[in-house]
């Protein structure tokens, strides 16, 4: 073999300039041993403590955390309460929802360590403080699509992402189950937690679980992991696999949801190739099942069906009724095992989920939406944050983001909850704006929006019970009369967005 020689090379030493100019370093051949490149290489830090040292936190930065764990969440509470500990202040918390469990977190908005919230939902004893004015900067509501399209637009920057994983290798591929194991921690899709982890200045991923590498396949990849923290418990299951997915008995809901699947039926949308999304709400989940039956009556098979992924749409998937689901997050443990699993159950980001920002994203695909709703009003307007007496008990979540992306957008509402009207002359607050609002199901008819005189025309011409919006307005107030007005004070304690960041409402303290 003829030897080369570098010397007399043209350019050579220009090429030496350059890697000076660009500080490029000279390879030399890796001779350290295993032993070493554990301790030199990978990313696993002694504490939680150390990795917020070496990511570099400082008071007044925004931090951020998934909503994945959903009750049973240990993850927020440990970290404010390190933080709290280590003496910083004036942090903004960006968590992509909060729930009953996070009800510490009073005593650190009070003594100051955390000044502002932005957030899909509040739930429990932190919500109703809150909302009794807890806080001096109101609370900033973003959808999962608006604050999905916030933080890839920078009006939401994320300085540092804690972010829970059921299992990670040394490296930071991170993932919401353990492969080949059952038991433990299990959260299933991690679409929330994917936005984060790509746009965050550092990412710290907290697990219970170091498994070899590579753990594949992966919801976060180890390019997007600064630091890793092993602790006992990242969460409770009981909670994970527990909360807002509610499977309904109730003879109303019932009644709801086999009117909103005739509804469906009707649409013009129902044909091989649909595609579809149902909420978590009891009518909604439900809806589902009637879904089963005349799918297989009239051999039709969904495209896909996305969002919140339950048990129910795993085992019309099983069944051969829908060819793939896209999960941005799994709500029971059928769920999280068939995303495992299955092969065409795939997880995805809360941007490409339902990001404004991309004609792309999947939300716009959707040909059939069903939501649930706390009030409808006369102007199709759409309130899922707020109860009847002003309080904040819910989230926006996804809401705004498939009723604009579907085709044709349902709402599953009772006429009535006990004493209090659900169809209202105007909701508490706006939530989905009813431009965007197709139908109104209700357990006494459908109202459907006038801008939508085609689809109206096929819900009479297949018999459905029609009314105008109005009109149910009016049976829910002979019903139950009219609720005593509520009294608010000056003070703003939410800051309603829509999905594009506009404010679209206020929300105010109540008067005690």
């Amino acid at each position: 073999m003829r030897k080369i020689s570098l010397k007399n090379i043209p350019y050579l030493e220009e090429l030496h300039e350059v890697n000076k100019v660009f500080n490029l370093k000279k390879i030399t051949k890796n001779t350290r041993t295993l032993a070493e490149r554990e301790v030199h290489h990978n990313k696993i830090v002694g504490s939680l403590e150390e990795a917020v040292h070496r990511v570099g936190l400082q008071n007044g930065m925004t931090i951020s955390f998934h909503h994945h764990f959903r009750s049973g969440d240990f993850i927020i509470n440990m970290v404010i309460d390190k933080l709290a500990e280590m003496g910083f202040r004036d942090l903004v918390l960006a968590a992509s929802s909060l729930t009953d469990c996070h009800a510490p977190l009073i005593k650190h908005i009070e003594s100051g360590v955390i000044r502002r919230i932005e957030t899909s939902g509040l739930r429990g004893r932190l919500a109703e403080a809150v909302s009794d004015g807890l806080m001096d900067v109101p609370v900033v509501f973003r959808s999962h699509g608006g604050r999905a399209g916030a933080i890839e637009q920078g009006d939401l920057p994320i300085d540092v992402a804690f972010l829970g994983a059921p299992s990670c290798d040394p490296y930071g591929n991170a993932n919401g189950y353990i492969r080949d194991r059952d038991e433990g921690i299990m959260c299933g899709s991690m679409g929330y937690a994917k936005s984060d982890a790509t746009h965050a200045d550092k990412v710290i991923v907290i697990t219970n679980h170091i498994v070899h590498y590579p753990n594949t396949p992966f919801a976060i990849p180890e390019s997007d992991v600064d630091y890793i923290v092993k602790v006992d418990e990242i969460g409770d299951p009981a909670g994970i696999m527990t909360g807002a997915t509610r499977f309904t008995t109730n003879p109303k809901e019932l009644l709801i949801a086999e009117l909103a699947s005739k509804v469906i039926f009707a649409s013009g949308r129902f044909q091989d190739g649909f595609s579809f999304q149902t909420g978590t709400g009891g009518a909604s989940l439900a809806v589902t099942r009637f879904l089963r039956d005349k799918m297989i009556e009239k051999s039709i098979r969904a495209s896909f069906a996305l969002g919140g992924i339950t048990g129910s749409i795993v085992e019309l998937h099983e069944q051969g009724l829908i060819k793939k689901i896209l999960d941005v997050q799994s709500f029971d443990l059928r769920a999280a095992q068939s995303l495992r699993d299955n092969r065409f159950h795939q997880q995805i980001s809360a941007g490409y989920y339902a990001s404004p920002y991309s004609e792309g994203t999947a939300v716009n695909q959707l040909d059939v939406v069903v939501l649930s709703a706390l009030e409808v009003d006369t102007g199709f307007n759409v309130n899922v944050l707020t109860g009847s007496d002003g309080i904040i008990r819910g989230a926006i979540g996804g809401h705004p983001d498939t009723s604009f992306g579907s085709s044709v957008s349902i709402i599953v509402v009772p006429l009535t909850r006990g004493r209090i009207p659900c169809v209202v002359k105007n909701v508490n607050t706006v939530v989905t704006p009813g431009k965007t609002v197709d139908i109104i199901v209700t357990d006494h008819g459908i109202a459907v929006n006038p801008l939508r005189k085609v689809l109206r025309q096929r819900m009479i011409d297949n018999g459905l019970p029609v009314f105008t919006i109005e009109e149910l307005q009016k049976k829910a107030e002979q019903l139950v009369g009219i609720p005593k007005p509520i009294e608010y004070t000056d003070k703003v304690v939410g800051v309603v967005t829509y999905r594009d960041g506009s404010v679209i409402d206020l929300i105010y303290q109540v008067k005690q």
